[in-house]
């Protein structure tokens, strides 16, 4: 069937019915193209989803004090609730099995200087946790650490922004910048893959700051890595008893749906991450519906090209083909149309999406990309169906008599 004569008579049919041969091949390309290309928008979504959690830690509950909605045991409602260092301590305690680490913050917006260069920028005050938290990655000194906070050190780590502002082109390191007319030694740098607004941070310790603040012990919000074993059902389970813990200990009605918040990132991920999904599967629903409409495309060209060419194939039974050969090279020519096209299709939606690259960011479209097995399996789909669009018709052709052929108009 593959022999050398069976390949020159497939390319003097393809010569002689060029148009025919463009069309069938058009279709099947094209379906293939339009089912990479939305596949890889669908992965594109996803990716845009795990980008909006790559600037923080995905297994983290961000704790947020608020004001109660409930009268309960003797406070009235509409009570502002705040957290305290001793907070820090008893989840730290009541929660050690499955916690990795735990970190204040308090938030403040500050004039900082260096020299006579001045701007305004928020200044985090944080303990050690938070660096894998942000994940903000230190490229030259060091972050703040335990011993920072034990001593109340004067010590700030500046992004990557707030060193360009301030030092141009100076090595910070060492150096002293003003922070709301107190002197801070700058001791590390760092940059974000957050952004622009997350290099524009001063990081100090945030026994530092309380003391600033007239040494009080109030924190804005605490921040918590869990142990990922625990697993998202684990992790729902732990916000639930954090939440309860701290009420029971605030003296917050359990059934007031306000006083504490829990921001619980594993959950907001996996949320988002199936809303992706869902939308993956509905971009491959499409791309598959497309690969079935190229399917039924070529299988009508081929029953129109076996129909038009039925007293040829009466003429070739007349003198001695065989049914197997008639079906043979008209299989034959199907899949070397199908398999040709498919492949163009293939690397035609493959280079589109490597041309397009970053460029639909604003749509939330990241990365789009398609797995080059899943592209190879399905034009494998189109072509297996592509050898049964042409089979069908060919095994009815290869039975018609050659008279009823001959006759044909």
């Amino acid at each position: 069937m593959w022999n050398r004569d069976r390949w020159l008579e497939v390319f003097e049919t393809l010569r002689k019915n060029k148009l025919r041969a463009a069309l069938s091949g058009f279709t099947i390309a094209l379906g293939i193209f339009i089912f990479v290309t939305l596949y890889g928008f669908g992965n594109g979504l996803k990716n845009a989803f795990q980008e909006f959690f790559l600037d923080d830690a995905t297994n983290t509950l961000w704790i947020y004090p608020a004001q109660t909605t409930k009268p309960y045991k003797g406070f009235k409602s509409r009570r502002n609730i705040e957290f305290k260092n001793d907070d820090l301590k008893d989840l730290e305690t009541d929660f050690s099995l499955f916690l990795e680490g735990i970190t204040p913050r308090i938030s403040r917006g500050s004039q900082v200087s260096y020299l006579t260069e001045s701007n305004s920028y928020t200044v985090r005050a944080v303990g050690p946790v938070h660096q894998a938290i942000e994940k903000s990655l230190v490229y030259a000194g060091r972050y703040i650490n335990e011993i920072d906070v034990e001593q109340y050190s004067k010590h700030a780590v500046i992004g990557r922004l707030v060193a360009k502002d301030l030092f141009k082109s100076e090595d910070p390191l060492g150096k002293f910048v003003i922070i709301n007319d107190i002197a801070f030694k700058v001791v590390g740098l760092f940059y974000d893959e957050g952004g622009d607004n997350e290099e524009r941070m001063v990081y100090i310790p945030y026994t530092t700051q309380q003391r600033l603040l007239g040494g009080t012990d109030r924190v804005d919000q605490i921040v918590l890595t869990f142990r990922p074993e625990i697993g998202y059902q684990g992790a729902l389970q732990l916000e639930a008893n954090v939440k309860r813990f701290l009420k029971r200990k605030h003296h917050i009605d359990p059934d007031d749906p306000a006083g504490i918040y829990v921001r619980n990132v594993a959950s907001d991920l996996k949320q988002n991450q199936d809303f992706a999904s869902v939308l993956q599967y509905i971009v491959t629903f499409v791309g598959m519906g497309t690969l079935i409409a190229g399917i039924i495309g070529i299988s009508n060209i081929m029953v129109y090209v076996v129909r038009e060419r039925t007293k040829e194939l009466g003429i070739r039974k007349a003198i001695g083909a065989t049914p197997k050969s008639i079906i043979g090279m008209i299989l034959h020519e199907s899949i070397f149309i199908t398999s040709v096209a498919g492949y163009v299709g293939l690397f035609a939606g493959v280079g589109t999406l490597a041309l397009i690259g970053d460029k639909l960011e604003d749509f939330f479209i990241y990365n789009p990309q398609i797995h080059i097995g899943t592209a190879i399996f399905a034009t494998f789909l189109l072509i297996g169906f592509g050898a049964i669009a042409g089979y069908v018709p060919a095994k009815r052709a290869a039975r018609i008599k050659p008279i009823v052929a001959l006759r044909d108009e």
